[in-house]
């Protein structure tokens, strides 16, 4: 059995043999050599490497397999620490145990392990999950080997060795071909194309092809669909195609947007703690008390300010999401990443696949008139059934299609398919009977013809008839059909049948045309997506036209397509104004979908990317949060942070809802806790410097800080406001320190309030104030995160029964220590009963302003929670193919005369512009000028006449339009060739134009 890999799961096994790879032949090089110098090149003959040989080849290449990249057990988690809130909780830890409060440094390593061995252990689940998702397969491929054909172990295959290969197999390393029989590849997982590619042996014409353009080179991962092949082999494990892309996979993924927002958020907390403990600890141990008690104190109050539980409220949301999303058939890989998907404002997907079926489906069975004709649905179904060939996927769409009763039809013979005819033929009886069917290339095949069948009956295949027939298939080719074209004849009895009965004499019967079907959810899942602020990029290999057609079906509106080529030749600072406007790219690279990316995440995007193929392996490591699919390959999938098991594209949607809760109850955390705990904290410096006496203890403040905590524990059940979900939404440091500079001083008003009626009203004593202050201090700490959890009325966003209730048993907790034995333990003692209506008082003032501060705030800064790109220039980007479109309207407006040649349409474009002109282009955009309804095209006489529409067209949209800017000195130039030209110009549109220079 031939060529059968696992791609990215192959690993090393033994380092001490595994040798660095030196390049060999740069493929570019051989692309256009004949086979014998081709050999020559690689040092190889027709009869394959010697054992000997290919031993000495094998140390200097090194094995045919890609080093991956694993880390430890313990290292993945030792990872898990380089927080900078991990860090801070650490080294409070440690003076807190230092310092002899080993309560506190135990509570602060729990909390720290827990969160981290949560987090280390959904990953490493997640990933044991992934991996049991690759599929086991066979690597041997079939190897001519001292002259005899081998089965050898893929990783034993170098540079030189002549390989053998047929339907099913798939390519063991990058080879050049030798020599091809009906060989038909697909190579979708590599470069996006969703239908299978003809190769041949021949040299290339060009050396301007693009890598989906080298039809006599295979790449490693592909597969062969039909046909057979002998090729060269060039380039093994690393050097290959696919060898490029995994070995990214290995080098340190980009900081998302999540990961960077906690960093700074980390940082920030350094920073305000250092200023605060510093500044305390200063004025206490110079002014006040003793240098052991004062660090004591401001050890305290560092504790007290540090969001410890964070990592833990982050873990416990994220794990709530990817328990919820694994309900719904998605695995989270990597927690970070349900953050990252809620974060998303822009979604690039691959077409193939993921917005397709990757599924070739008939759609059309035409006459030449372009009605459904159930005579050309049969014979090509005849043809298809009874071709002894192996059946590609057209054959397959076309037996697939219906089921069709043939028991009248007997087959006679058949005349086998070749790439020069590019058509296949048989001869079938019925009642006596015999007809040859052919089916292939329109082109090919009309060109036997000389009759047509049309709805009144067979006429002949007039020059005028020939053009629409050809008219008809532009038309089709330009929706994105894949088209073959039918013809029959009858035919006389004889023993064999051979290529010259095919030649003069068939009858065009029509088309059968093809598409690669959308996915029934992906028009759902889009307009989801499009609802909930995110926009949807199209990224694929596949051509532009095949893409159009996918997105008219989704009604997904194009408001740009930009081409690889176009892509090629930009510069970075270009690219980034680009794909703002763009939504759709076409016959891209791997490496041009990673730039897109980049340039995306530039603009101050969250990038998500949807792909299952070789190609897209790069672009989902480089995106904020990649997503693949079960059947996607095995690179894939291990660059995916996420894998959906079913191909429904609304759980996306769902995954995003989730991320967004995630982000928004850990949200609720980060401005609880450093908002109150800054006011606390700020209210203790405070009333320490001018207080004989602490104003809250060590040991109180932490208990205080334990207790508030516990209240939090619940916030991971939270409800989340619908409002809040409408929207992306990122983690800006900027909002949460001013967040915690403006609520928390609010809080330390109603501290300092306290402070002044303890000892003005109730002339307390430390024991009393303390004990005050500490209930007062948690029931408004407590009862505020009501208020801060919702934008909206704390009466009108309901929190969930778990917040509820936790947040009430604290708060009859902090009532009944005082009056129990541990309250003596902690310093407290009994307040006097007309406190509890003075606190009644307090909190209730408190939360009123704390409601009248907090929509003030959310009015006047809620902006910075919002996902914001970067401004683009105010004119679109133009592709290559509209730029061209637009100068074919430049042209025929401008003429003096309304009815043009094709031919002198194409001079003037070559006179005029500065890039090729290719025919399939000129085609393309008559077109659609004809659908547009500016132009009427006569095929036959090759003649462009100018429509009524055309002025109201120029004047409106193009002189009107947000592209004029851009165009207007082309059509300045154009203008001037066209006076100079013809001596003269079209009167109505000449105002438009400044001729003068």
């Amino acid at each position: 059995m031939s060529g059968k890999i696992t791609g990215y799961s192959m690993v090393k096994e033994e380092n001490a043999r595994q040798r660095k790879p030196k390049p060999t032949v740069d493929p570019e090089e051989i692309l256009f050599l004949p086979t014998e110098e081709v050999l020559a090149r690689l040092g190889t003959s027709q009869s394959g490497l010697t054992s000997e040989e290919a031993k000495k080849r094998l140390e200097i290449y090194g094995y045919n397999e890609f080093a991956k990249k694993r880390r430890t057990a313990l290292v993945a988690f030792l990872s898990q620490f380089k927080s900078p809130l991990v860090i801070i909780l650490l080294v409070a830890g440690v003076i807190s145990a230092f310092l002899g409060e080993l309560v506190n440094a135990i509570i602060i390593s729990v909390i720290v392990l827990l969160s981290t061995f949560l987090l280390f252990y959904q990953e490493s689940r997640a990933e044991k999950a992934a991996e049991m998702l690759r599929r086991r397969v066979t690597t041997t491929a079939t190897v001519l080997r001292d002259g005899e054909k081998k089965e050898m172990d893929l990783r034993e295959i170098v540079p030189g060795d002549i390989i053998h290969l047929s339907a099913g197999d798939i390519v063991p390393a990058d080879a050049r071909i030798i020599s091809a029989k009906d060989l038909f590849v697909n190579q979708s997982a590599l470069t996006g194309e969703s239908l299978p590619v003809e190769k041949t042996s021949d040299p290339l014409a060009t050396r301007e092809a693009s890598i989906t353009e080298w039809n006599n080179y295979l790449f490693l991962g592909t597969s062969v669909v039909s046909g057979t092949a002998t090729a060269v082999v060039v380039n093994t494990g690393n050097l290959t195609e696919y060898g490029k892309i995994a070995k990214r996979l290995v080098e340190r993924a980009p900081e998302t947007e999540f990961e960077r927002g906690l960093r700074r958020f980390g940082f920030l907390m350094v920073e305000v703690t250092f200023l605060l403990v510093i500044f305390v600890f200063l004025i206490n141990a110079l002014y006040k008390r003793d240098v052991l008690e004062s660090l004591l104190f401001s050890v305290a109050l560092a504790v007290g300010l540090t969001p410890e539980l964070l990592p833990m409220i982050i873990t416990l949301t994220l794990s709530k999401g990817a328990i919820a999303m694994s309900k719904k058939g998605v695995i989270v890989k990597r927690l970070s990443s349900i953050q990252n998907l809620g974060s998303m404002d822009v979604l690039c997907t691959d077409k193939t696949g993921t917005l397709t079926e990757n599924r070739i489906k008939l759609v059309l069975h035409v006459n030449p008139e372009g009605r459904e004709d159930d005579r050309v649905l049969l014979f090509s179904f005849l043809n298809s059934l009874y071709q002894t060939g192996l059946k590609s996927p057209l054959d397959e769409a076309i037996l697939k299609h219906e089921e069709i009763d043939v028991k009248g039809y007997q087959k006679i013979d058949e005349i086998p398919f070749d790439f020069e005819r590019k058509r296949v033929s048989v001869v079938v009886e019925r009642d006596g009977q015999r007809i040859l069917i052919s089916k292939g290339a329109p082109e090919q095949i009309l060109a036997t013809c000389s009759h047509c069948e049309l709805s009144e009956g067979t006429v002949e295949l007039s020059r005028e008839l020939r053009d629409r027939v050809q008219q008809k298939y532009y038309d089709l080719s330009s929706e994105g059909f894949r088209v073959l074209g039918i013809s029959y004849k009858m035919v006389g009895e004889k023993r064999v049948y051979s290529i010259n009965d095919e030649s003069g004499g068939m009858v065009f019967l029509g088309f059968v045309a093809f598409v690669d079907p959308p996915k029934e959810t992906a028009r759902e899942a889009i307009q989801l997506l499009r609802k909930n602020g995110v926009d949807l990029k199209i990224i694929t290999g596949d051509n532009e036209i095949v893409t159009r057609k996918v997105c008219e079906y989704l009604n997904f509106e194009i408001s740009g397509i930009v081409l690889g080529n176009e892509i090629e030749q930009m510069q970075d600072d270009a690219l980034i104004r680009v794909v703002e406007r763009a939504n759709v790219f076409a016959r891209v690279t791997p490496a041009q979908k990673d730039r897109i990316i980049l340039a995306l995440k530039k603009n101050g995007h969250v990038v998500g990317f949807l792909g299952d193929g070789i190609n897209d392996a790069p672009p989902l490591k480089t995106s904020d949060v990649g997503i693949s699919v079960e059947n996607a390959v095995d690179v894939a999938k291990e660059s995916a942070d996420i894998i959906l098991l079913q191909t429904d594209l609304k759980v996306l949607n769902d995954g995003v809802i989730e991320g967004r809760k995630a982000f928004g109850n850990a949200m609720k955390y980060i401005m609880m806790g450093t908002s109150s705990n800054f006011g606390n904290m700020f209210s203790a410096a405070g009333a320490s410097l001018f207080l004989p006496f602490l104003p809250m203890l060590p040991t109180q403040i932490l208990l205080n800080n334990l207790l508030y905590d516990l209240s939090e524990f619940a916030l991971p059940t939270d409800n989340v406001d619908p409002e809040y979900i409408e929207k992306p939404k990122k983690m800006n440091v900027s909002f949460i320190r001013k967040f915690m500079l403006i609520m928390g001083p609010v809080s330390s008003v109603f501290d300092f309030l306290t402070f002044f009626l303890m000892i003005l009203v109730f002339s307390a004593i430390e024991p009393i104030f303390q004990t005050a202050w500490f209930i007062e201090s948690l029931f408004t700490q407590t009862l505020v995160v009501f208020v801060i959890r919702t934008r909206m009325s704390p009466f009108k966003s309901r929190p969930s029964k778990t917040l509820f209730l936790s947040s009430a048993g604290i708060l009859a907790v902090t009532l009944l220590v005082p009056l129990t034995p541990l309250g003596k333990l902690f310093g407290f003692v009994e307040p006097p009963l007309l406190f509890y209506p003075f606190l009644v008082c307090i909190v209730v003032a408190y939360l009123a302003l704390a409601e009248i501060v907090k929509r003030w705030f959310y009015r006047k800064y809620y902006s910075l929670l919002e996902q914001v790109s970067a401004p683009v220039e105010a004119t679109p980007y133009m592709s290559r193919a509209t730029i061209l479109i637009q100068d074919m309207v430049a042209v025929i407006a401008l003429r003096p005369e309304s009815e043009v040649t094709i031919d002198s349409l194409v001079d003037d474009l070559k006179s005029g512009v500065s890039y090729p002109i290719e025919p399939e282009l000129i085609v393309q955009g008559l077109n659609h000028l004809r659908r547009a309804g500016v132009v009427r095209v006569d095929w036959r006489k090759r003649l462009v006449t100018r429509q009524e529409a055309m002025k109201d067209y120029v004047t409106k949209y193009v002189v009107g339009g947000p592209m004029w800017p851009k165009i207007s000195q082309n059509w300045n130039r154009m203008g001037r060739l066209i006076l100079s030209k013809y001596k003269g110009i079209n009167p109505d549109l000449q105002g438009v134009l400044d001729l003068g220079s």
